[in-house]
């Protein structure tokens, strides 16, 4: 498993981006139902054409040479997982995209994995934002549930600190590309 560096550069140009775009500063309560005084809105970055390119360069930087395909839990890694792919693809790179269901269908092929999951496949899971992690290790359970082989989680932001100690207790690496700290914040889990 190779991990190449990220391009000082493309990592500007995306916190750039996200901080034009996706954080905005305030009163806010989290989803955990915790007051905070900034939100990151990391959709603003990674549907946008201009964060989607540096989202796609960034994470393919990351990814480790023998992945398969990359998806992850549905919204949140849907526009990460499907640039990511498609960059590959322009770049000669085969790597299948899918999205991990929040309930299984229970009709059609059904299941919870909706796209392109092969039995056997080594997985990157992934999320536009992170706070403790928990919606990766679900897309974690249900790779693995299909059969594949998680090989790494990624997210765009972790603005929790937390992810990587969840992850890791379940054998899986994770990295982020970009951290609270990164944007001016202090991690919201430490």
């Amino acid at each position: 498993m190779t991990h190449r560096d990220l391009d000082p550069t493309v990592l500007d140009g995306l916190r750039a981006h996200l901080l034009a775009h996706s954080v905005r500063t305030g009163d806010f309560v989290l989803k955990s139902g915790r007051a905070s005084t900034w939100f990151i809105d990391s959709k603003q970055t990674v549907c946008r054409p201009g964060g989607m390119v540096l989202v796609a360069h960034a994470v393919l930087a990351v990814l480790p040479d023998d992945a398969d395909a990359i998806g992850g839990l549905t919204m949140g890694a849907d526009p990460v997982a499907f640039i990511t792919a498609g960059v590959a693809a322009e770049r000669g790179r085969a790597l299948k995209a899918f999205s991990v269901r929040k309930e299984a269908k229970d009709h059609g092929a059904g299941g919870r994995i909706a796209g392109a999951l092969d039995p056997g496949d080594k997985v990157v899971v992934t999320e536009d934002t992170v706070t403790r992690g928990t919606s990766l290790l679900e897309a974690v359970d249900a790779v693995r549930a299909a059969g594949a082989e998680v090989v790494l989680a990624v997210a765009v932001v972790d603005r929790g600190g937390t992810a990587e100690a969840l992850l890791g207790s379940e054998g899986v690496p994770f990295r982020a590309l970009l951290g609270a700290p990164d944007l001016g914040f202090e991690f919201d889990e430490r």
